[in-house]
């Protein structure tokens, strides 16, 4: 691909996104839709301004997938997720059983054998990863019950994908094709007994797991000293690559790997650095494999079989429905939040075109069969964030109790009421002392070393500079109530009282100042609580040396009062 082409399909892309997206916003669709429908506007069958090529930008754009994973990952910490270890297991296991086995059986009813039945039930069991947690998150509605649950079924459905993957060439019934020119790369483990595999995975999970925990620590901590974001964002975005390239050679879901390694460093100091660090990228990635979907999708095989894809689409999803709708009260959910639980999953997903792609290549289906699964899955997806608007507006007004579920949910949601930017001897001194008063605080701090003594200490302190827009955010800024300001310059914290105020106007914001000019520069940048860092210690240090000059104590802490009052 030439230079000029691969800046011409990045500004039809980029056009698209950025005209479809706030309109879709606007008109209450979410972001979602705004990137499919820019997708469906651009492609074969609309603008034409992109072609067959949309299909390799697709692959290029599951990366986007990858890297949601890793977010998602280090916001459970592995005490959480062995807390969700019942619907993972459970409600996941189950959804993806149940609704394997009932697709199974109405594809056999259609003529197909049961190989070919199973094969596309297992891969329509899927949902989309990429597009529920997206519009969830969106939404707010991620932390509540349903969002929880549908994030459960999630991830146990991108665990399943490697036992799919597995069994697939076991049920070949045809002769193989040569595939599509996407065929994954030959892995390291092909040909090497069963024995010899599930020791490599093991070896690879466990590999992980350890550089996690002993290794990676102590790299992010060399390059906190170098103080560059720019190489702390380039170790982010190499450790997300890394992974997924060693999980692909594996044979493994490159999605599932960095999904781990997002669970261990979930704990990790440098947590809200590397979220941070990563959700641009992760973003504007998704955003790309949105309009890729809907730039994929069909029209001339939908409209040469619309009874076909339609009939397809439709009996899927209510299947789907059926099977999530029964599991969510089964599993005590709410009516409200079964029903969020049930829109949000009777989609195909973005791994389906893998596996179909993978069932022809091994000679398990033929293309007469996977073109129109693949159409109905692409149709299936653009469906989603509509009913997810049908579910908001018609059916959560007459039957929502979010209310109550939400606060059912506080007990894993870790967002806390105080940020504490800057924890040096005046910030830790304030943090310690809420700390005995039992009031939880996230704290961020710069200093690389200064983070590290203070965790082996156990104290809870994430590394990240605390003037960014971005990682305020990721730190819960927007739900926080107080932002104690004790950071090591003036300039810094004058920067991060304007982007605090900007940003996120609902805090109160407590700032330590270090001399006069300091303290007024605060107080017109608005900051309503200022706290010169001597004047107390001194104004303590001049009592004690009245009292020692023979006045009375009384005497002496009264004049030190008064003091304040006319310094104020």
């Amino acid at each position: 691909m030439s230079t000029e082409v691969f800046f011409t399909q990045a500004l039809v892309y980029l056009s698209a996104a950025v005209v479809a997206v706030p309109l879709a916003k606007k008109l209450g669709l979410g972001s979602v839709l705004g990137y499919l429908l820019a997708g469906v506007a651009v492609g074969p069958f609309g603008l034409r301004l992109v072609g067959e090529e949309g299909q390799d930008v697709m692959h290029f754009a599951e990366f986007g997938v990858v890297m949601m994973l890793f977010v998602v990952g280090l916001e459970l910490a592995p005490a959480l997720l062995w807390k969700l270890r019942k619907p993972i297991l459970g409600l996941g296991g189950l959804q993806v059983g149940l609704t394997t086995g009932l697709l199974t059986a109405g594809a056999m009813a259609l003529g197909l054998s049961w190989q070919e039945a199973l094969a596309v039930g297992m891969t329509l069991a899927l949902s989309s990863t990429a597009i529920v947690l997206q519009t969830l998150a969106e939404k707010g509605l991620l932390k509540s019950s349903g969002g929880q649950s549908a994030f459960s079924v999630l991830l146990f459905q991108d665990i399943a994908v490697i036992p799919m993957l597995a069994l697939m060439p076991l049920l070949a019934t045809h002769t193989a094709h040569a595939g599509d020119g996407h065929e994954a790369a030959p892995t390291w483990l092909a040909g090497l007994p069963p024995w010899a595999v599930a020791l490599a995975v093991l070896g690879a999970v466990a590999g992980i797991i350890l550089s996690g925990r002993y290794l990676l620590r102590p790299v992010f901590r060399i390059l906190g000293r170098v103080r560059m974001r720019e190489i702390f964002t380039a170790a982010a975005l190499l450790l997300v690559i890394g992974i997924a390239l060693l999980m692909g050679r594996l044979g493994l879901s490159p999605a599932l790997g960095t999904f781990l390694a997002g669970v261990v460093l979930a704990n990790s100091e440098y947590r809200h650095e590397l979220e941070s660090d990563v959700e641009p990228f992760k973003g504007l990635l998704l955003g790309l494999f949105f309009i890729a979907v809907g730039a994929s999708i069909d029209f001339s095989l939908i409209a040469a079989e619309l009874g076909v894809v339609v009939g397809l689409t439709l009996a899927i999803v209510a299947v789907k429905f059926g099977v999530l709708a029964t599991l969510g009260r089964v599993f005590g959910l709410g009516l409200d939040q079964a029903l969020l639980f049930s829109f949000a999953l009777p989609q195909m997903g973005e791994f389906a075109f893998v596996l179909f792609s993978f069932a022809n290549q091994e000679g398990v289906l033929t293309p007469e069969i996977t073109s129109p699964l693949v159409a109905a899955v692409a149709l299936s997806m653009a469906l989603t964030p509509l009913l997810l608007v049908l579910n908001e507006r018609v059916l959560q007004p007459r039957f929502g109790t979010r209310t109550a579920d939400d606060r059912e949910m506080d007990v894993i949601d870790e967002e806390n009421p105080v940020l504490i930017a800057g924890f040096g001897s005046f910030g830790s001194t304030v943090g310690r002392l809420l700390k005995a008063k039992g009031v939880q605080a996230t704290v961020l701090d710069i200093d690389s070393e200064r983070v590290e003594l203070l965790r082996s200490l156990g104290l809870k302190v994430y590394y990240g500079d605390a003037t960014r827009h971005d990682l305020l955010e990721t730190a819960g800024a927007a739900e926080a109530r107080l932002l104690v300001v004790a950071l090591d310059t003036p300039e810094e914290s004058l920067a991060l009282v304007e982007t605090a105020k900007k940003n996120f106007p609902q805090l109160t914001i407590l700032a330590r100042a270090f001399d006069w000019p300091d303290a007024h520069a605060l107080l017109e940048a608005g900051v309503d609580h200022v706290f010169r860092e001597s004047l107390d210690s001194s104004l303590r240090l001049g009592a004690e040396a009245l009292t020692l000059l023979g006045f009375r104590a009384f005497h002496a802490e009264r004049a030190a009062q008064t003091f304040l009052r006319h310094d104020e």
